[in-house]
């Protein structure tokens, strides 16, 4: 997408603080040499094909968006050696901590972006996605911030851009205003369909779901997770 077709960002702002407690040493050192080799040059072109970009040979292509501390997108980007996987975090502790997590064990199959997550999706191809993950993305709860969510008409004329046809966008929350705000939004924009045969399918994981810390601690705290999957049209 060329510079004068992307959408303005003058009221974008989708995330919040970019740092956490100071880093430690090891992290920091962890981070400087883990974004040398998995961070997207986002000033080069896109190429065309997506594959290219890994230092492996895969089948498809992934996107999460927010991973925190990348425990989904590790567990993920290891049970699928043949899928590439790009985890977008601009949260400088999360960031670190996957980055740690891969100085022990290496994935040829995984690219990172560290900053704002729509710049990434302008800068890709479109129909070059096999899937979009959204987990559990700041709720923004005060109403005069809900511009601030990531789910909003905007984005989702950018995932619907960069997905393929018959690929899915899944969206997790323990919040319950933002998983009907994901709905009216996909149902109001007609690019997606919502897979749900019955009520119960919302409240089931996805298959092998390996879980998060956000999420034991929303359980614990009486919060009912959904876990809702749409597929582009």
């Amino acid at each position: 997408m060329s510079p004068q077709d992307r959408p303005s960002r003058t009221t974008e702002a989708f995330f919040g603080r970019r740092r956490g407690k100071p880093v430690r040493p090891q992290q920091a050192a962890a981070l400087e040499s883990g974004l040398d080799a998995y961070r997207l040059d986002l000033t080069a072109d896109a190429p065309s094909d997506l594959r290219t970009l890994f230092e492996t040979e895969v089948s498809a292509v992934r996107l999460e968006i927010g991973f925190g501390g990348g425990e989904h997108l590790l567990h993920r980007a290891i049970e699928a050696p043949t899928t590439g996987f790009i985890g977008v975090e601009p949260f400088v502790n999360g960031m670190a901590k996957m980055m740690m997590a891969v100085r022990t064990r290496p994935l040829a199959n995984l690219r990172v972006h560290d900053d704002d997550a729509t710049r990434l999706l302008d800068w890709l191809p479109p129909a070059s996605l096999d899937g979009i993950d959204l987990l559990y993305p700041d709720p923004w709860p005060k109403k005069k911030h809900w511009k601030r969510r990531f789910v909003s008409p905007v984005n989702l004329e950018r995932f619907a851009r960069v997905l393929k046809p018959g690929s899915k966008f899944r969206f997790a929350s323990d919040i319950d205003t933002y998983v009907n705000w994901t709905l009216l939004h996909c149902r109001a924009h007609g690019a997606f369909a919502w897979q749900a045969a019955e009520a119960a399918d919302w409240h089931r994981p996805y298959e092998g779901w390996p879980g998060t810390r956000y999420e034991a601690k929303a359980v614990r705290e009486g919060r009912r997770p959904a876990y809702l999957t749409f597929v582009r049209k």
